[in-house]
């Protein structure tokens, strides 16, 4: 059979089946379609299955991350550091914000690297943002350990009762890619002061958009608290959401500050909830299903550098599998996507690194300062990763890749 012939095997489209249908259903006609009894179980249901001490869902990741950027009291003249590997939403917040991005290089599994953290701490640093990229959780144990430094925590330099109280530099953990990893049998959502999910429509769980904060602060902040500004900063800076408003003689309330609009709605957190329910024994079993099939496909190729996604202590979410060819450039490795994509297979880079787009080079940035980083993105390519992918386009898509790679390193040699 030719390539044209064959129906294209889509990157990662969401799982949309009859129990997810049923409980959308169910929202719609419940009367309750924003904000709502769904939302509040959604986010007690999380808090339960991460351990963490408190969560608010909200409509994106980028909300809940810029929104305890502000929680914290980070603006002009501010510094946060994040790997120059990721996503654009993690920088894109510390600009709203109005303070500084600082981008550090990467280590070779794409995570930040803690030594590089170190070097670029300053009194200005108010904030650290590991991601963890492809599911693969970042270091966090060397990272909590250096923030707790007496040396580090000497240059920290408070400017409000919230930072005054913890006394040192944030953690807020960019877990858009991780729900469910573990380090240590413990889970993302637990591993740090505060950490960020996404449900975005291609994540592992989706409520289509979507997101929830993960407050883990240490026990002498009040998350109950906490988690009622930041729902009044979620909702306008109105003192009451729809829901709390609707119970009768509750109708009043006030505006306490020029907040934002990202709460998350009931028909999203539906979805969240059926796939909650069968996240650890369903959704991530797939997943790894489908990452030990491609590793067991393409590890006996030189050119092939399988990604890490499990070690003595570390279980990934099994996100993203971030495939790397060995021994070529940036401009053969889009060569090798080129023709996977003729043999009608979907793939992705994840993610040119943040220093080499427009808009933060005109800021100054270079990717010259994160070499790491560029020689990881410049031959990394994502394999299509998803719940309904079966052994037969699993295996088309290993044989694209094959075929791809090789032709491509056969002229390479040549030429």
């Amino acid at each position: 059979m030719k390539y044209t012939e064959l129906p294209l095997i889509p990157f990662s489209p969401p799982r949309m089946d009859q129990a997810i249908i049923d409980e959308v259903i169910d929202t719609l006609k419940s009367g309750w379609i924003t904000t709502g009894p769904k939302t509040k179980k959604l986010e007690q249901q999380l808090t339960e299955y991460a351990g963490h001490r408190k969560t608010l869902c909200l409509n994106s990741a980028s909300a809940g991350l810029e929104l305890i950027l502000r929680w914290y009291g980070v603006g002009e003249g501010d510094e946060v550091i994040l790997p120059a590997y990721t996503y654009t939403a993690t920088a894109n917040v510390v600009i709203h914000a109005g303070a500084k991005p600082v981008f550090v290089d990467v280590l070779p599994n794409f995570n930040i690297d803690p030594d590089e953290i170190r070097k670029h701490i300053t009194s200005k640093t108010k904030v650290i943002m590991p991601v963890d990229i492809g599911g693969f959780p970042a270091d966090y144990e060397s990272i909590n350990s250096i923030v707790n430094e007496s040396d580090i925590k000497k240059l920290f330099n408070p400017s409000n009762g919230h930072q005054q109280k913890l006394g040192r530099i944030l953690i807020l953990s960019d877990a858009a890619h991780s729900l469910g990893a573990t380090v240590n049998g413990v889970k993302a959502g637990n591993l740090t002061d505060v950490t960020v999910y996404s449900f975005h429509a291609v994540k592992n769980l989706t409520t289509a958009e979507g997101g929830a904060i993960c407050l883990n602060l240490p026990m002498d902040f009040d998350v109950d608290e906490i988690y009622k500004e930041l729902n009044i900063k979620s909702l306008h800076g109105q003192s009451k959401d729809a829901f709390a408003k609707s119970q009768i003689g509750n109708w009043r309330y006030d505006v306490l500050e020029a907040g934002y609009k990202c709460n998350m709605t009931d028909i999203s957190a539906a979805m969240g909830l059926v796939e909650l329910s069968r996240y650890d024994d369903d959704m991530l079993l797939k997943r790894k299903y489908i990452f030990d099939r491609y590793t067991n496909g393409l590890k006996d190729y030189a050119w092939a550098q399988i990604p890490e996604y499990e070690t003595d202590h570390i279980k990934s979410s099994y996100h993203v599998y971030m495939l790397r060819i060995n021994g070529v450039s940036e401009v053969y490795r889009d060569q090798i996507i080129e023709k996977i994509f003729a043999q009608k297979v979907s793939v992705n880079v994840h993610f040119m690194p943040l220093p080499m787009m427009t808009y933060y080079r005109n800021l100054g940035y270079s990717i010259a300062d994160t070499p790491n980083a560029f020689i990881e993105y410049a031959r990394e390519i994502s394999l299509p990763v998803y719940y309904d992918l079966t052994d037969e386009q699993i295996d088309r898509v290993i044989q694209a890749v094959i075929e791809a790679a090789e032709e491509v390193i056969k002229e390479r040699s040549k030429a």
